[in-house]
């Protein structure tokens, strides 16, 4: 049976990000695998957006049944790949500092007020740096390590 939203103003053809917080709790207790499909890929496109918010807010109240876990899980894997690729990012950007600088990895990591060792933490993407510090390699890197 297809989906139907009753005293909701959207279609279920719409866009999942389109349905208001009562048709996506349709879909999640009536919907079907092509429905639940649609929310899973709306929560992957934006793992903090307002569908994943509003399955929260609903998971927060209702019983964990039928196709909640589920989506639960999805809401749990889209974060952690979308951290996981902010960390590669920011590992990524490190190292093209400490290159863009023209200086050894120990000059850079002495000139931004840290180790090596730490460096490497950060340029290996296990430890992302604070945003303060990050400001601070830039200003290096653009300074080509002459101090300006």
């Amino acid at each position: 049976m297809a989906l139907s939203f009753r005293n909701v103003d959207a279609d279920p053809s719409d866009p999942v990000e389109s349905w208001p917080y009562e048709g996506l709790v349709t879909a999640v207790e009536r919907g079907g695998l092509a429905d639940w499909r649609r929310i899973h890929r709306a929560v992957q496109a934006d793992p903090w957006g307002p569908v994943a918010r509003s399955l929260e807010d609903y998971f927060s109240y209702e019983q964990p049944y039928g196709v909640t876990p589920l989506l639960q899980r999805s809401i749990a894997d889209a974060r952690a790949a979308a951290e996981a690729a902010e960390k590669a990012a920011v590992a990524h950007e490190v190292t093209a500092l400490v290159a863009a600088s023209g200086l050894s990895r120990k000059a850079f990591a002495e000139r931004i007020g840290t180790s090596s060792s730490r460096l490497s933490t950060y340029a290996s993407g296990k430890v992302s740096p604070a945003a303060s510090l990050v400001v601070r390699m830039r200003r290096v890197a653009r300074s080509g390590g002459s101090g300006a």
